[in-house]
């Protein structure tokens, strides 16, 4: 577990872009017991983390980490000084803000509300990058659409689409800028994905975004049928222009 943290966390510093040879001065959401902020460390950057969990925090403390730490629910908004940061990482915890776990918890508002504050914070033409498990479509385009309706723009990068435990998916967001360049994400056929959901025709490409096709579409058949053909399971006929074709609801 520590591994796989470390390493999410130096691709997303390496997402950040972050000019070389300069220590930078970054945001870390949701850091923790402190494993993300070591990576920025030992990148020789400064950096600052914030987390909800008082005990992780405490250990944080004890493994004496070189980050200010703050006790703090980011769904409250960020209480820095606008201008403060040349950048924001954040493993594995934007998915969180999706859930209301009390009933005053509104997870649109409270999205807009982080990303909002967020935005103020960072130095215009800065980056945060943000590694997340999003649980279905639905939360991934409301992560997005949340963002993008606060200023920023960007899109996810996925990194290994095609492979079951590789697949990681970070939400590049920028601050300042119109039209930016998003990275290209690690592996054969990797993916980047940008732009705002305004409407039904985008909605549906943020459905896609785990680098499937959509379920009971031909290429989805098409898939499915020569992945069972390589794992040796069942005799498929050969495809046909008739192979995925809709039919009707007449007996």
């Amino acid at each position: 577990m520590i591994e796989i943290q470390m390493t999410m966390a130096d691709r997303a510093v390496e997402l950040l872009a972050l000019p070389e040879g300069t220590s930078s001065f970054i945001l870390d959401v949701g850091c923790g017991s402190g494993l993300s902020g070591e990576a920025l460390t030992n990148r020789g950057h400064f950096w600052v983390g914030m987390d909800i969990s008082k005990p992780m925090l405490g250990i944080a403390e004890e493994r004496e980490v070189e980050g200010d730490l703050f006790l703090s629910d980011m769904g409250e908004g960020m209480f820095f000084r606008p201008g403060t940061f040349d950048g924001v990482i954040s493993i594995s915890a934007l998915q969180w803000l999706c859930n209301a776990d009390k009933k005053t918890h509104n997870p649109p508002k409270r999205l807009y509300k982080f990303f909002s504050t967020l935005y103020s914070t960072m130095k215009r033409g800065s980056r945060a990058v943000f590694q997340f498990y999003p649980e279905n479509s639905h939360q991934l385009e409301l992560i997005t659409s949340q963002a993008m309706r606060a200023g920023f723009t960007g899109g996810v990068v996925v990194d290994f689409p095609n492979s079951t435990r590789a697949k990681k998916m970070f939400l590049c967001l920028f601050a300042g800028l119109l039209n930016p360049q998003l990275p290209t994400g690690l592996g054969t056929g990797s993916q980047a994905y940008s732009g705002q959901v305004t409407n039904s025709s985008q909605r549906q490409r943020f459905r896609n975004l785990k680098g499937k096709s959509l379920k009971k579409s031909r290429d989805w058949i098409k898939e499915k049928k020569e992945r069972r053909r390589r794992q040796g399971k069942g005799d498929y006929k050969p495809d046909s222009k008739y192979s995925g074709r809709k039919r009707s609801n007449k007996i």
